[in-house]
């Protein structure tokens, strides 16, 4: 990683992480397949949900028979993690236009967050819009991609859970969250993964593990309250 910050750079540090993105889409787009969603619903998820332990969720709690509403529910607290994610990178980018920003805040994921927090050491504090963007598309075109695949192969893998496949997002968070922990030269940005690890596996295990009980919502709306306080303790 260096200090430039154009679109080509952007799309060069993405890489080593969008190779991990592969992996877990192709679980996914498995996963979606048993759950009983064609490889076009799978595709569409990935695209217009955009949200992976979201996505995972809501082909979980389908299968389970949860109503749309508890779904619908239960995936928008779990994703609400990504406006703290956003609102620390937002100062970065008060000069760019409201539609520019709100395109960064769709498309940003905690691995692409992880990605600009460490860009940060290399640039003084600065980010770009064509960086951020390069970044982000990368991850979203290789994630819907490999979710379409995953699930026009879904039918070679009939047994999901005997292999994990539902934990491997979270596996994936872990591994970016530790790397990030011993590189990162700033404390209070240590201090935020950690809040953001926190919330994402305490809703994690509201969605994945109680699909179908009524505890879902609870964990769930208690892994974002802690996260919101963490954030408001340290970050005031």
């Amino acid at each position: 990683m260096n200090g430039e910050l154009d679109a080509r750079t952007g799309v060069k540090e993405t890489i080593p992480t969008v190779l991990g993105y592969i992996g877990i889409g192709l679980a996914f787009g498995i996963i979606a397949h048993t759950s009983g969603f064609t490889a076009l619903e799978a595709t569409l998820m990935s695209l217009l949900v955009y949200t992976g332990a979201g996505e995972f969720a809501l082909v979980s709690m389908y299968a389970a028979g949860s109503s749309v509403f508890a779904i619908a529910l239960a995936v928008t607290l779990m994703s609400s993690r990504m406006l703290l994610m956003s609102l620390t990178l937002a100062p970065k980018f008060k000069e760019e236009r409201l539609v520019k920003n709100l395109w960064l805040g769709f498309l940003l994921t905690d691995e692409t967050f992880a990605l600009a927090i460490t860009k940060l050491n290399y640039t003084d504090g600065k980010l770009s819009y064509d960086w951020l963007n390069a970044s982000n598309l990368m991850a979203y075109l290789t994630w819907a991609g490999s979710s379409c695949l995953g699930a026009l192969l879904g039918g070679l893998v009939p047994d999901t859970k005997a292999l994990g496949l539902d934990f491997a997002v979270a596996a994936m968070f872990l591994g970016l969250l530790y790397l990030q922990l011993i590189s990162d030269k700033a404390v209070e940005f240590n201090l935020q993964l950690i809040m953001i690890g926190v919330t994402a596996l305490l809703t994690y295990l509201g969605m994945i593990v109680l699909p179908s009980n009524a505890v879902t919502i609870v964990v769930t709306f208690a892994g974002c309250l802690l996260g919101m306080g963490i954030k408001h303790a340290f970050f005031k």
